[in-house]
């Protein structure tokens, strides 16, 4: 049996998240931040606790294939809450071009992502349990053959989407998850207390090798049995 997640119900989740990734910061190494609505609060975080990421290489575990200057966009989340703010800016930033083609935005990401070590991934979920753009019935929950695919949203904005495959998610060295609000509640549930499978895509992350870290706060956790 995969091990159970490790739950950290919190006050401010992403205030201790925002922390662990100052200190992969000043570690170095690679970190694959997310998209969403939480966040962007931990990122401001981050980059007040070590302004300096010049020893990271940076990547997005997913992209809404839009203008990186486009308020949908994870690239321009990112650039306003951490990389704006930053001393020093990482070494190397892999921005999705969700402005590109997405067969063309996903296969560069595949190429860009061979022989690289992901040192903290960082994830949201959905609603719907997903993760990454990683929904419930996606063809892209199949993928084992490619690092990154595309295909459409399962939820809105209802663009189309680049994206880390189940493989490469699972291969990280460490897995985090951020979640707060009522609205997640259920999915927190069905993500990391029910059944693995792809109904909740989220629940896949488990089958890593590395745990599955969640930091959520009393609303999101409310219906889960820990």
């Amino acid at each position: 049996m995969p091990p159970q997640p490790e739950l950290h119900v919190l006050d401010d989740p992403a205030a201790a998240v925002g922390d662990l990734l100052a200190e992969q910061a000043a570690r170095g190494g690679s970190i694959v931040l997310t998209g969403g609505s939480t966040p962007g609060r931990a990122y401001a975080r981050a980059a007040e606790r070590e302004p300096d990421w010049s020893r990271v290489e940076l990547w997005w575990g997913d992209e809404r294939c839009v203008p990186p200057d486009d308020e949908r966009s994870n690239y321009h989340l990112a650039r306003t809450t951490l990389l704006d703010r930053l001393a020093a800016p990482p070494h190397t930033v892999h921005r999705i071009r969700g402005e590109a083609d997405p067969a063309e935005a996903a296969a560069e990401l595949d190429t860009s992502l061979g022989g690289a070590v992901l040192d903290l991934l960082l994830l949201g979920l959905g609603s719907d349990a997903h993760m990454a753009s990683l929904f419930p019935g996606s063809p892209q929950l199949e993928v084992r053959d490619r690092r990154a695919t595309h295909g459409p949203a399962g939820l809105e904005p209802y663009v189309e989407r680049v994206t880390f495959t189940v493989p490469t998610i699972a291969a990280a060295k460490r897995i985090v998850f951020l979640v707060a609000g009522a609205g997640k509640a259920e999915a927190v549930a069905r993500a990391f207390g029910g059944e693995i499978g792809p109904d909740a895509p989220a629940s896949l992350a488990r089958l890593a090798a590395a745990p599955v870290e969640v930091f959520l706060d009393a609303a999101a956790a409310a219906t889960i049995v820990t």
